[in-house]
């Protein structure tokens, strides 16, 4: 179907080409148009102000509490019988069998003679009923605010850690994208890009292979830092993608009550608990894809991954923050990405923000013009609202709408595939309609020219058919339940995603 790929990982689903392109609170002084507030702030020189949040009252030193419980909640059932299942353009059974949570050695032996390695638009499949052998632990691991990339991580030097612990990490570099990143640029990079707490990520890679304390981790780890054994992600960048868009998934899964059990890497099937948070359910997630039985257990049970992080970090939940929303969150004003007059296709509803595991956080659109695939455009990208450039980069372009330089603190907002011609240089404040650069393929995969458009608030995903949907000139997104499907309604008005233009996606300011 519609689709772009924020991240050069290959997420085991392949997805069907695009025809024309699409992927993957303010201070009052900014509620309306004005000038914008004047600022000096920069993320690698300011002092953040930790001042707005609400941090844990507990001494370090002084006993340690348990976490107090959070709210049980219903839990899906776990799928009792078998049920079929018609094989669409773009599926393999890797993406069949995390779509319905089973074994994917389960769906071959469900429909022997099966060849798992080539499958026909139209087939029939059987796909058996997950089959749980024991239920998950109910220890927590995190806070939620240590999974996402979040104010806890505020101030955090990355490099000074890394450089402090001498390990295998402060020594690695790596070429991505053409360019030689260090350990640290890879973490930073990956945190930033996944909205995924950095020290998490640190814990987690050092649980896994000691790159972090260890300069001698076992062999098998020099290529695989996470464990993930699969040939296509050899190097830490590719293995901590995995674990961010893992850890995401499960987080945002569990936020929205999707989650009834945990497959692991050897077919075991965990019944989920409902006494745990979201965070923990991030970690055990990931963990599923990176552990059979045992060592899953190990992982996510007291002494596993959060002994990790205390060696590393002390007790996770002293970094613990909440943001003080008195009045609940609401979208500020934004508008749609392009200037008025020009008709754009609306070619992909909700879906993954950064990856296909952080929340269904963005909407995509393709500029107008006959030429199809990855084509250079003349159509300008505009902001949606007024804000301050804390990136450029890759096909990036991060806007922080309470201009405060960062990205972990308030709303921020995505705009991926911006061509590196004429693109907004960082540091820039730019208001509502202003230019940002032009829309193409850059950035992660895309195979057609197109704006791939999310946002965040406090470094959280914020999906685009939840609770929160976009607002944008008076357009509402809704999704339909399927990835990549939706609409944007105005009023009477309602504009279908399709990755074609057709009369149904066509949208204007």
């Amino acid at each position: 179907m519609k689709t772009s790929y924020p991240v050069r990982i290959l997420l085991l689903s392949l997805v069907a080409p695009l025809l024309i392109g699409s992927c993957l609170r303010l201070p009052a002084s900014m509620d309306k148009p004005g000038d914008l507030p004047k600022t000096s702030a920069d993320p690698e020189t300011a002092t953040p102000d930790l001042s707005g949040y609400l941090l844990p009252t507990r001494v370090p030193g002084s006993p340690i509490l348990s976490p107090s419980p959070d709210s049980e909640r219903v839990l899906p059932p776990i799928r009792s019988e078998s049920r079929e299942y018609t094989v669409q353009y773009g599926d393999t059974l890797n993406a069949i069998s995390l779509t319905f949570g089973v074994d994917v050695n389960a769906l071959i032996a469900a429909n022997e003679p099966i060849d798992p390695n080539l499958l026909e638009v139209g087939m029939v499949l059987q796909v058996p009923p997950p089959v749980p052998v024991a239920d998950a632990p109910e220890f927590k691991i995190i806070p939620d605010s240590e999974l996402v990339y979040s104010p806890s991580s505020l101030g955090f030097d990355i490099p000074g850690f890394i450089t402090q612990h001498s390990g295998f990490l402060s020594s690695y570099s790596e070429v991505v994208d053409a360019e030689v990143l260090t350990g640290s640029q890879i973490v930073e990079r990956v945190s930033r890009e996944f909205s995924v707490n950095p020290r998490l990520l640190l814990a987690m890679l050092d649980y896994q292979s000691g790159w972090v304390s260890s300069r001698s981790p076992a062999a098998e780890t020099l290529d695989f830092p996470m464990r993930y054994f699969h040939p296509a992600y050899k190097g830490l960048y590719l293995q901590l993608g995995v674990a961010a868009n893992e850890l995401n998934r499960g987080y945002y899964l569990w936020l929205i009550n999707g989650v009834s059990h945990w497959v692991l890497v050897d077919g075991s099937v965990i019944r989920a608990v409902s006494s745990i948070n979201a965070a923990t359910a991030g970690v055990q997630q990931a963990m599923s894809r990176l552990a059979g039985l045992d060592s899953w257990f190990r992982a996510v049970n007291q002494g596993g991954i959060d002994q990790a992080y205390w060696d590393l970090f002390g007790y996770p939940f002293d970094y613990s923050v909440q943001p003080k929303l008195t009045d609940g969150l609401n979208q500020p004003l934004m508008q749609l990405p392009f200037e008025p007059g020009a008709v754009w296709s609306f070619t992909s509803g909700p879906h993954g923000g950064w990856g296909d595991g952080s929340a269904w956080a963005a909407i995509d659109f393709a500029p107008p013009g006959d030429a199809l695939g990855c084509v250079s455009s003349e159509e300008w990208v505009t902001a949606v609202a007024d804000g301050l450039v804390t990136r450029s980069e890759n096909g990036v372009v991060i806007q922080d709408l309470d201009v405060d330089g960062f990205e972990q603190t308030g709303w921020t907002v995505l705009y991926l595939h911006i061509e590196s011609r004429d693109r907004v240089d960082k540091g820039t404040l730019v208001k509502a309609g202003e230019r940002l650069g032009h829309p193409s393929c850059e950035g992660g995969f895309s195979n057609g020219t197109h704006v791939h458009l999310a946002r965040r608030y406090n470094g959280q995903w914020i999906s685009a058919d939840g609770f929160l949907p976009f607002n944008l000139d008076g357009w509402i997104s809704s999704g339909t339940g399927v990835q990549y499907d939706g609409h944007l309604v105005k009023d009477t008005l309602s504009v279908e995603a399709w990755d074609a233009r057709l009369p149904e996606n066509q949208i204007q300011r």
